[in-house]
């Protein structure tokens, strides 16, 4: 399409401070109609702001939206994810090609790249954040129904052919969970692009532990930067001149109150029962809609666990998994991210004949240990071909084998320490590991509670770590699986040996010296070693960390060293007193303590 005039079309706009203020404005640039600031009412007479990018072309088109707090209006490479954006350009020349990417925005499709081939691309702020006014609560209730009143409205539009599909990254991946779930009428596909599920279990509070080095930065650098009322005090965008997070600006007292504090939330609501967690999980048997779940191997501490329990759980009869590697964002605008969704929404929301018909249940990009990835296409998950083999741990010698133990011991290490490593004896073959893991432990505690991080680790013949760059830290283990042992009940019905399910319905202290029997989930994860490697299991006292060097600078994000922002440091919900005690590991004939890995044989 050939570039349109500039001219600007406001409707009943006022000017303040410079900048049209209140009501939507529509511009012609670079082949697109551009609605910006569109009101859309909700049930509660609340008014969202939402960009509509649409064809200059009269006719109606399928959309393609997002509803998220991250503001509309910030491009991509502003000072909050510039440095994302620039290592991405830099790494796959592929991303920023085809497009002026003045219209990037972090997390959501590129306009540029879909409104020539038909669609509609419409970004909603959602409540309380960018240009959308009210009480922001992060992944509520009432932003789940929000999103489905846009959904509903935007399938009505004189523009729209009815046919409405999500897709976004993590917060514009999890809401669809959650919005699904609602069935609203409009909506036709949902393609949530590495996005948790379970807000305790995926992301708030691993295994019954607060993740307070996610939750507090995040929600702070990422989410309140852009909240609703900052105004002058926050960004201006240079998408179109105007103040990403709306005319007005508040005071640092009146924006707290128009905003629920998420770490508050994370480590005041300790159990998976508590309202403000029900509240927040979707109904998987009223997820009915085509899906396409992408997840990625590398997304310990958020994401991969949501993607792989949606394909399961859900009842949509129209659901693919698709799973790769690498960073977090990138393989969304990547042309393989780009064409892959370009297929599957061509399919249900302009009935095309894309190839969609013969696309495979479930495609991988299997993780090689030298961190190249080989596509590979599968019918099921977990893998029907699975060997599920319980590697033993031996305490006394520190070697984990096939063989079970016959002679009882023990091994004990501190509650804050880097705990114990089991270790096999060097791969006779190449073996892959594909699929979830479960982790069966005798414990004791010399105080009334633990908290066991599980890591699965792989080392070179000449002792060497083999770690991947993760959705977020370039030193990512192979997988990772936390419980507090407090939290050890488990859910029968929701339970598999391969992935325990825990209630977090009650807290069970322990009695001092008495031994338990825990059962830890280790999230999923691919990968294939040669000859020589050694796989081994450590149990610590406290969040990985990479022996080597370990760190990346993104923006205002603070070095990692293993685990990403994906730790468990807060001396709220880790008193020294409690989780510094001594912990002891058992094994033996009656306590056989093991890893239960998924072993895929070659086809």
């Amino acid at each position: 399409m050939t570039k349109r005039s500039s001219k600007v079309y406001a409707r009943n706009a006022k000017r303040r401070d410079g900048y049209l203020d209140s009501q939507s404005w529509t511009n012609f640039w670079d082949g697109m109609r551009i609605d910006w600031d569109v009101p859309i009412m909700m049930d509660d007479s609340l008014v969202l702001r939402c960009d509509v990018f649409r064809p200059v072309e009269d006719g109606k088109y399928p959309v393609i939206m997002s509803y998220g707090p991250y503001g509309k209006f910030l491009q991509f490479d502003d000072p909050v994810f510039g440095d994302q954006w620039r290592r991405m350009c830099e790494q796959h020349p592929d991303v920023p090609a085809g497009s002026s990417n003045k219209y990037q925005n972090w997390e959501v499709v590129d306009p540029e790249k879909w409104v020539p081939d038909g669609y509609i691309v419409i970004r909603v702020d959602s409540r309380g954040a960018g240009r959308s006014p009210g009480i922001l609560d992060i992944w509520s209730a009432r932003e789940a129904k929000d999103q489905a009143l846009c959904i509903e409205w935007a399938g009505v539009q004189s523009w729209s052919n009815g046919k409405v599909g999500l897709s976004g990254i993590s917060y514009y991946a999890m809401n669809q969970w959650q919005t699904a779930s609602l069935q609203p009428k409009h909506l036709a596909a949902i393609c949530p692009w590495e996005g948790a599920a379970d807000f305790y279990r995926d992301m708030g509070r691993h295994g019954g532990i607060y993740c307070d080095g996610f939750a507090k930065p995040w929600s702070e650098v990422q989410v309140y930067s852009v909240q609703y009322g900052r105004g002058e005090n926050g960004y201006r965008s240079r998408m179109n001149g105007h103040l990403v997070s709306g005319p007005m600006t508040l005071s640092e007292e009146e924006l707290g109150s128009n905003r629920r504090n998420f770490d508050f939330d994370c480590v005041s609501n300790t159990l998976d029962t508590d309202d403000y967690w029900q509240s927040r999980m979707p109904d998987w048997d009223k997820v009915q809609v085509p899906m396409l779940s992408a997840a990625n191997w590398g997304g310990q501490g958020l994401h991969p666990r949501g993607n792989f329990e949606g394909f399961v759980r859900s009842r949509s009869t129209e659901k693919y998994l698709e799973v790769h590697g690498i960073e977090h964002w990138t393989e969304y605008y990547t042309d393989y991210g780009v064409e892959l969704q370009k297929k599957f929404f061509g399919h249900y929301l302009k009935g095309e004949d894309t190839g969609w018909s013969n696309q495979p249940k479930v495609q991988l990009q299997v993780r090689h240990a030298d961190g190249t990835f080989v596509e590979r296409h599968e019918n099921e998950w977990p893998l029907e071909r699975t060997q599920w083999t319980k590697y033993y741990l031996d305490v006394e010698t520190h070697i984990i084998s096939k063989k079970p133990q016959t002679i009882a011991g023990s091994v004990t290490y501190a509650g804050f320490s880097d705990g114990v490593t089991f270790m096999t004896q060097p791969l006779k073959e190449e073996l892959e590991i594909t699929g979830p893991i479960a982790t069966k432990l005798w414990v004791s505690s010399e105080t009334e509670n633990a908290d066991l991080f599980v890591v699965i680790r792989a080392f070179t013949s000449d002792m060497q770590e083999i770690v991947f760059q993760g959705a977020l830290d370039p030193c990512t283990p192979v997988a990772q699986g936390w419980l507090r042992v407090s939290h050890r009940k488990l859910d029968p019905e929701l339970s598999r040996i391969y992935r325990p399910y825990h209630t977090h319905d009650e807290e069970q202290p322990l009695r001092k010296g008495e031994i338990y029997e825990v059962d830890v989930e280790v999230w999923p994860t691919c990968i294939v070693v040669e000859p020589g490697t050694r796989l081994a299991i450590t149990i610590r006292g406290k969040d990985y960390v990479y022996p080597g060097k370990s760190s990346i600078n993104l923006g205002k994000y603070e070095n990692w060293t293993g685990s990403g922002p994906f730790t468990h440091d807060d001396p709220r919900d880790r008193p020294g007193d409690v989780f510094g005690g001594d912990v002891t590991l058992y094994s033996g004939p009656e306590r056989q303590s093991y890893v239960l890995l998924p072993i895929i044989p070659s086809k």
